[in-house]
């Protein structure tokens, strides 16, 4: 795929999270991809590298309840070779009625044409006092 084509595929896996539809995301990814969330497991237990069933597993107890969904709105791309670099921004009211807004990097591998792996760096405090309220 071309560069253009790969930060394509990014914006079109995160466009998907703002229509609750963790499903067509998940499907963007190869059955082997994996997502790691930085931080410290004992500190935030979702940090960590998550196979593509546990990242659908916590995706799907927080994205569906969303009051609009969660937008995650890439700012800047850059890409090379395979990989997509990604600064973005999230903004969703959590079932809880607390706004949820975070600011990302992600980095992207993609390999045939699907999400291979990701890597999201994000205000691991901010996370988890909104998820706490």
């Amino acid at each position: 795929m071309s560069l253009e084509a790969n930060k394509k595929l990014v914006a079109d896996f995160f466009a998907h999270f703002g229509r609750k539809d963790v499903e067509g995301a998940m499907n963007m990814m190869a059955e082997d991809g994996t997502w790691w969330i930085g931080g410290k497991p004992e500190l935030f237990p979702i940090a960590g590298l998550k196979s593509k069933q546990a990242i659908t597993e916590i995706l799907n107890s927080l994205v569906p309840g969303t009051k609009d969904g969660l937008a995650i709105t890439p700012s800047a791309m850059i890409a090379e070779g395979n990989k997509v670099a990604c600064e973005a921004e999230s903004f969703g009211v959590l079932p809880n009625g607390r706004t949820y807004n975070n600011e990302y990097h992600f980095l992207i591998e993609i390999k045939d044409g699907k999400i291979a792996s990701v890597k999201e760096y994000l205000d691991t405090m901010h996370t988890a006092d909104v998820l706490k309220g």
